[in-house]
């Protein structure tokens, strides 16, 4: 492990040390049923966001990075975080050892009104990791400015989803050790059981996954600090190049969103188009929803239109469309730059989004050469 890591008189591990002793404190104020049924990350969430997210806005850091592009912010941000997971796991790695594991297994026998030094000292890690990562996914979300009301429970979800690269089920059960190095992998395969599977197992959800996450680090003996100090590292950096790759990504649909209805000279036919575009396959991406969702929110808030149809519509047939293109007078020549945008927002355009595009062009073009033949 790097000496810097543990270097005493390093300023990054004064900010650390001066967090976990923060969260000692709160850890105190919790009670074995509430780290058994994991209440804890509930009491933990408001202690973590609630100023935080008073605090930290788009103009915060502006101002702290001035002139400086969403992307490199975020790159800084992520490896802040990292360093700082990496040196409080070397802080924390001193005192794990396999009677911590044991402990965790028969906390259901601990003192209602207390928690064991030895559970102490986990939540401490653990407490430290799940704030620095939900604020890290915030400051993400903030800079690439994805609006997040942690006050709103979906919104909420999000956040926690994306901290904490919760997709699945599964993994909770092996997403850890994707990301351990591979010289360590089969020693988590030997000790990752006992105590430390039942205490994993025996916790709910959320709470279940971020123990099982720092058990890990405890149930192998020999190599604790190097482990805890890589763990640490790795899971922040996935986080927060997690966090990066959903909320950057939200940025851009939200841009082209943006710029769609700001060209727009027919904005409701827009709305009509995009969802015949999306629709073409039968099948709708989480893109092509998130996109639909801002391109009615814009449409609204810019061109005050508001289509109760379209809100209450259930199948749309092409038919209704094509109707609706012929009752449009002048250029449509940006309907059909909506139609070839909206097909590439989740990736390459498909046989049936090509087809659709292509014979929205061929009726507008006929159409525009009729009337330029008219005249």
């Amino acid at each position: 492990m790097p000496e810097n890591l543990i270097d005493a008189n390093d300023p990054d591990r004064e900010v650390v040390e001066h967090d976990r002793a923060k969260l000692q404190e709160f850890i105190t104020t919790l009670s074995p049923d509430d780290i058994k049924s994991g209440g804890w990350f509930t009491k933990l969430l408001a202690r973590a966001l609630n100023s935080y997210t008073e605090k930290v806005s788009w103009e915060y850091f502006q101002e702290k990075y001035e002139g400086v592009p969403a992307d490199a912010i975020v790159d800084q941000r992520i490896k802040m975080a990292a360093r700082y997971a990496a040196l409080e796991g070397g802080l924390s790695a001193g005192a794990y050892t396999g009677t911590i594991a044991a402990t965790i297994g028969t906390l259901g026998g601990a003192s209602p009104a207390t928690v064991p030094a030895a559970i102490a000292t986990v939540m401490i890690d653990v407490a430290f990791l799940t704030q620095l990562q939900l604020r890290l996914a915030y400051d993400v979300a903030v800079l690439y400015r994805i609006p997040l009301d942690v006050s709103d429970p979906e919104d909420l979800w999000k956040l926690i989803r994306v901290a904490f690269t919760i997709k699945s089920g599964e993994f909770a059960r092996e997403g850890v050790i994707r990301v351990v190095p591979p010289l360590v992998r089969q020693l988590i395969k030997r000790y990752f059981s006992g105590p430390v599977l039942v205490a994993a197992r025996g916790l709910p959800f959320v709470g279940k996954f971020l123990l099982q996450r720092n058990v890990i680090k405890i149930g192998i003996p020999v190599v604790g600090v190097p482990l805890a100090v890589v763990v640490n590292r790795y899971t922040t950096l996935l986080a927060g190049r997690h966090a990066q790759a959903v909320f950057r990504n939200e940025a851009r649909v939200i841009e082209l969103a943006e710029g769609l209805s700001k060209r727009s000279q027919h904005p409701q036919l827009m709305l009509w188009v995009a969802w015949l575009v999306i629709m073409a396959d039968q099948k709708m991406a989480d893109d092509e929803a998130l996109l639909m969702r801002h391109l009615v929110r814009l449409v609204r808030d810019q061109h005050q239109v508001v289509d109760e149809q379209f809100a209450h519509l259930v199948d749309l047939e092409p038919t209704e469309v094509w109707r609706r293109l012929d009752a449009e007078a002048g250029d449509l020549s940006d309907v059909i730059d909506v139609a070839e945008r909206v097909a590439t927002v989740d990736g390459p355009v498909n046989k049936a989004e090509k087809a659709l595009v292509a014979e929205l062009r061929d009726r507008i073009m006929r159409r525009q050469g009729t009337s330029s033949s008219a005249v």
